[in-house]
């Protein structure tokens, strides 16, 4: 029995081209999730490019630098649109999970000295609360069953093998090292296993060089 009903679409013109963005509603919690999609992604016949992205309000609409989530969305918006064909599928899981409110005690207690994981831990959830199965059903309900994953989290690529969603590459995201969100990324390695080459994110933040 699925878990998610497709309520509407709609053509979502963007900086980077126009998108498709339809809506699904999440049956148990009342959510509403979005595939942002492009091009012929479900039938194209090389495998469609897919972000799976977790709700940032501070990063993906404030622009925050204590994350770099707004920059992973922006990437993949980017990434998507030159290849004309690909999917993220954004889901309603602030603050890995926890909420905004949780996330913004969890942001005061970082502040007076713990990483992201201790804050979470503290204030008594777990380090990250996401389900990752419900981009594997959306994933499902496109009748999309092998993808080109982008991202740094072996997590979501063991949830959507594990409901049946066979990633075929992992398209790394580079980050922008900065003074805000070091401690935040070096702890996603340290403690998240995810895989982030700390000399492409050191390059990736080194202004731009020239003659003339």
């Amino acid at each position: 029995m699925t878990s998610l009903q497709h309520m509407s679409t709609t053509r979502l013109p963007t900086l980077w081209g126009p998108f498709q963005m339809s809506l699904y509603l999440e049956s148990a919690t009342g959510k509403e999730h979005i595939l942002l999609w492009m091009g012929d992604w479900s039938g194209a016949e090389k495998l469609p490019l897919v972000r799976i992205h977790s709700e940032c309000l501070t990063g993906d609409v404030f622009s925050s630098l204590r994350c770099d989530c707004g920059q992973q969305l922006q990437d993949s918006m980017n990434a998507i649109a030159k290849e004309g064909c690909g999917a993220i599928l954004y889901l309603r899981q602030e603050g890995r999970g926890i909420g905004l409110s949780a996330k913004m005690r969890a942001y005061a207690l970082q502040d007076a000295g713990m990483d992201t994981v201790e804050a979470n831990l503290a204030l008594g959830f777990s380090a990250d609360e996401r389900n990752f199965a419900l981009a594997a059903e959306m994933l499902k309900l496109s009748g999309v069953l092998r993808v080109r994953l982008m991202t740094n989290n072996p997590a979501k690529i063991e949830a959507l093998e594990g409901a049946g969603i066979k990633v075929e590459e992992r398209v790394p995201v580079t980050p922008i090292l900065q003074h805000e969100n070091s401690k935040y990324i070096r702890t996603k390695m340290e403690k998240m296993r995810h895989i982030i080459s700390l000399e492409a994110a050191e390059a990736a933040d080194l202004p731009a060089t020239g003659e003339g």
